[in-house]
């Protein structure tokens, strides 16, 4: 069964992100629990998370068809201490709304060494910073985002990801959420059903799908290896949809929510139905 999806407005309320998913098709979902790019949000309202609940069951979404994901304000490998703490504050906060909504999954960008400090140790203080919020935070898995590589953002290569959940001490509270727009940004070549299967080879290899928990579906709309993140309908750009095409007929990618985030969400039920023509009948 695959799980498909956008990522979806909650504005006016998280539950609503429920009916908008309803409205285009979906059987998967992502959202934002509180504003993207504020560091402080009130906390949910008891009514909130009821009716959020009440809504997921009256249409048949469970905790694995939804991917929440944190505030872009957050570096979980920042090398400044007094800016490092306010990101893990913010992250176990957005973990507890998480948990507060019975999800389990939290999506999250790793982190930016800004120049700062090595790779490695960046790659250290976000595993530590994970390890702070599993242990703050009971049910929710941290989901790890791959990047495009834009800047010193960390991720965009699977030794990366590889890396960080190595040094996590609880292997069952931490995750991946694979984006093509970002694995092309990043130099993967997926621009083939046979390239794709390389990659994915790859990734199993270096990382594992039993740690794939979410995809995020997307075209992109610069080259091959351009480390810029600018995303993309499914059937623009410059990958093309041969990925989804793999995606859509291997099992590796079944039970989990794989989202658009491509740049038209008034064709993203067109989208959805186009990805369900591409599953082997």
């Amino acid at each position: 069964m695959k799980y498909i999806g956008a990522h979806v407005s909650a504005s006016g309320g998280v539950e609503n992100a429920v009916l908008r998913s309803v409205e285009i098709g979906a059987n998967a979902f992502a959202l934002f629990t509180k504003n993207q790019r504020q560091w402080q949000a009130p906390p949910l309202k008891a009514d909130t998370i009821e009716k959020f609940k009440r809504f997921c069951a009256a249409h048949h979404f469970s905790a694995e068809q939804i991917l929440p994901h944190d505030s872009y304000l957050i570096n979980l490998g920042n090398p400044e201490a007094e800016a490092l703490e306010k990101s893990r504050t913010a992250f176990i906060d957005e973990m507890s709304r998480a948990n507060q909504l019975g999800l389990k999954l939290l999506n999250f960008h790793p982190g930016s060494h800004l120049k700062k400090i090595s790779e490695q140790d960046c790659l250290s203080r976000i595993a530590e910073s994970i390890n702070m919020a599993v242990e703050a935070v009971p049910n929710v898995i941290a989901v790890i985002e791959n990047t495009a590589g834009q800047g010193s953002n960390l991720g965009w290569h699977f030794d990366h990801l590889a890396k960080i959940i190595e040094q996590v001490e609880d292997k069952n509270r931490v995750g991946v959420c694979l984006d093509t727009c970002h694995l092309f940004s990043a130099g993967y070549d997926i621009s083939s059903y046979e390239k794709s299967e390389a990659v994915f080879n790859d990734f199993n290899q270096t990382v594992g799908f039993h740690y794939l928990k979410g995809m995020h579906l997307n075209g992109s709309k610069t080259p091959l290896g351009s480390r810029v993140d600018r995303h993309h309908t499914l059937r623009e750009g410059t990958i093309g949809t041969e990925v989804f095409t793999f995606i859509m007929r291997n099992s590796n990618f079944d039970h989990i929510p794989l989202v658009l985030e491509t740049i038209l969400p008034e064709i993203w039920a067109d989208e959805i139905k186009f990805l369900r023509t591409l599953e082997l009948k």
